[in-house]
C-alpha cells in the first residue's frame, strides 16, 4: 500500500497533480484508509503509469477520462481503447520527430558557440552586433 506522498515520489509527479487525477476520476479504485487519505495498491499505481503517460504526451483530461471509463467497460472496449493508443503513439511520434530537429538545431547552436569561443572569434550572426557596428559608422 501506498500513501499519495510515496506514489508521488515513486511516479515522479507532484502530489497536487496526483489528487486532481483523482478528482478526474482516473484513479477508479482507489481507496481511502480511516483518516481519509488515499491509499493506492500496485494495481493503481498502473493506472497512474498509464495516466502519466497519456498526459506526457498531452493528452486532454476528457480522453483520458473516456480511456479509463473504456478499461472498466472491460474486453468489449479493447478495439476502441486500442485507436486511443495508436493515436496517441503516433502523436508522441511526431513530438518526437519535433524534439529531434530541435536538438539539432541546438547541438548546430552549440558547435556555433564552442568555435567562437576556441577561436576568440566574433558573432557576426548576433544582430546586436551588426546594430552596434552601424551606430558607430553613423557617428
Amino acid at each position: 500500500m501506498y500513501t499519495i506522498k510515496d506514489v508521488a515520489e515513486l511516479m515522479e509527479v507532484s502530489e497536487h497533480t496526483l489528487r486532481f487525477w483523482a478528482k478526474s476520476g482516473f484513479f477508479p479504485f482507489v481507496k481511502r484508509d480511516n483518516n481519509n487519505n488515499r491509499i493506492f495498491t500496485e494495481d493503481d499505481l498502473a493506472w497512474v503509469r498509464i495516466v502519466k503517460c497519456l498526459r506526457s504526451v498531452g493528452t486532454d483530461n476528457k480522453s483520458i477520462k473516456k480511456y479509463i471509463d473504456l478499461c472498466i467497460v472491460g474486453d468489449s472496449t479493447i478495439q476502441e481503447r486500442y485507436e486511443i493508443i495508436r493515436n496517441t503513439k503516433l502523436k508522441a511520434e511526431q513530438q518526437m520527430e519535433n524534439l529531434k530537429k530541435q536538438l539539432d538545431l541546438l547541438e548546430y547552436k552549440e558547435k556555433f558557440y564552442q568555435n567562437l569561443i576556441k577561436n576568440n572569434l566574433e558573432d557576426i550572426w548576433n544582430p546586436m552586433n551588426n546594430k552596434k557596428k552601424r551606430e558607430i559608422k553613423s557617428v
